[in-house]
């Protein structure tokens, strides 16, 4: 009988220690350890001007400083440098960039976002977080760091008389997300690609046939994983389509799981993504 509370002991306590050590790595190394993400992707209406255009996708940054998932402002500045590493012709970002209320950290969030090198235009969307808190505090700092927002808004970029357009619409679970002012300002003619929050508005955007890829974020992958098996918990409007490439048809969808945390300080099995990708165009 001694003998087996002994055995019973030592197991508790190796599962305990077990325990400490994933919940350490789950908070102090996962949400530091970006990985890159390198894609090719074709796109059917691309001309050969933009052909080896890089795009830098980041999304979900949640800075803050509460403890229920704020994103440390050291922990962007190392992610900011990851992107200028990458040397990207335009960076997009698709929404969510405070934890809560963006006041304490408006100043030093629009630093960072200023130190982002892109050739041509740094664009971005709002996320629910950013709606829910003050949308109008990170509208300021956005267009104080030189950011276009992209609210409901086409930017389109030429070279040499062929077109490639940045569309996007404003937050979806918030319905304030006008596609049909998107579609009305888009340009008949180069590849376009729709930056919305929200991956499961692909099913709406992807419809309409006038989109080669939508970039998104929201999901966070699920954020606490569990080894070679599905998300735990997803959000709305993340469901179907809550990490990687996509097809819709026509149309390509990529969910980037996301820089920062909510909820919960951590990551697990779920590394913080840049991902980087390369347009290429479709052979003659």
């Amino acid at each position: 009988m001694v003998g087996l509370y002994k055995r019973v002991r030592r197991v508790a306590i190796a599962l305990l220690l077990l325990a400490i050590a994933v919940a350490a790595y789950a908070i102090e190394i996962e949400p530091n350890w970006a990985k890159v993400n390198h894609i090719s992707v074709q796109l059917p209406h691309l001309d050969t001007e933009f052909q080896g255009y890089r795009i830098v996708h980041i999304s979900d940054i949640h800075l803050g400083r509460d403890r229920k998932g704020g994103m440390p402002i050291r922990r962007l500045h190392r992610f900011i440098d990851r992107v200028n590493q990458l040397d990207p012709d335009l960076v997009a970002i698709t929404g969510d960039f405070f934890s809560r209320t963006p006041s304490v950290d408006a100043s030093a969030l629009q630093l960072e976002l200023q130190r982002l090198q892109a050739r041509d235009r740094v664009v971005a969307v709002l996320g629910n977080h950013d709606h829910w808190f003050d949308p109008q505090s990170v509208r300021t700092v956005l267009s104080n760091a030189g950011v276009l927002e992209l609210n409901n808004r086409v930017y389109t970029l030429n070279r040499n008389g062929a077109l490639l357009n940045l569309a996007g619409v404003d937050d979806v679970w918030q319905q304030a997300d006008d596609l049909d002012r998107v579609l009305s300002l888009l340009p008949p003619t180069g590849a376009s690609i729709l930056l919305v929050h929200e991956p499961d508005f692909a099913d709406t955007s992807a419809a309409a046939d006038r989109f080669d890829l939508q970039l998104s974020g929201h999901s966070h992958g699920g954020q606490i994983r569990l080894p070679f098996l599905p998300p735990l918990k997803l959000p709305y409007l993340a469901v179907k389509y809550p990490e990687g490439m996509y097809r819709l048809g026509d149309m390509q969808l990529y969910t980037n799981v996301g820089l920062g945390t909510i909820a919960l300080p951590a990551r697990l099995f779920c590394r913080p993504e840049i991902t980087a990708f390369t347009l290429v165009a479709e052979a003659s």
